[in-house]
């Protein structure tokens, strides 16, 4: 029997794992953990944006990133773009109903954060 390939190896649903580095699912997990993706799924819980609006949002974020971001999510099925097909060009991004859900456990990890953000500053671990 020879190694399979990463692209070789075939995942149901029952065997999804995220340790693996070959399971999609972790591909999944980078996007959602990602520095700009936890930020872009909180923000898009608020409501519907424009591409602009959402950058304005997601502060600090580069027009390259932000666009990144959101066509990873895309694919993934947690954002969805709306083409308005206008001119001036009009798109929006929003969240899918699978979005909704995993925006809300991000977003409870960002509220966490904001609110225990002294803890982890003022706390320094025994050094050997």
């Amino acid at each position: 029997m020879t190694p399979q390939s990463a692209a070789e190896v075939h995942f149901d649903a029952h065997s999804y794992n995220v340790y693996d580095p070959a399971c999609p699912s972790r591909a999944v997990l980078e996007h959602v953990t990602s520095r700009w993706g936890v930020l872009v799924l909180a923000a898009l819980r608020e409501g519907t944006f424009r591409f602009s609006a959402l950058r304005r949002r997601v502060s600090g974020v580069s027009e390259k990133m932000l666009s990144q971001t959101l066509r990873s999510l895309e694919s993934d099925g947690f954002v969805a773009r709306r083409d308005h097909r206008s001119v001036p060009p009009h798109v929006d991004y929003t969240l899918t109903p699978t979005g909704e859900e995993i925006a809300t456990l991000v977003s409870q990890l960002v509220d966490w954060v904001e609110n225990h953000v002294p803890a982890p500053q003022t706390y320094t671990a025994p050094r050997d």
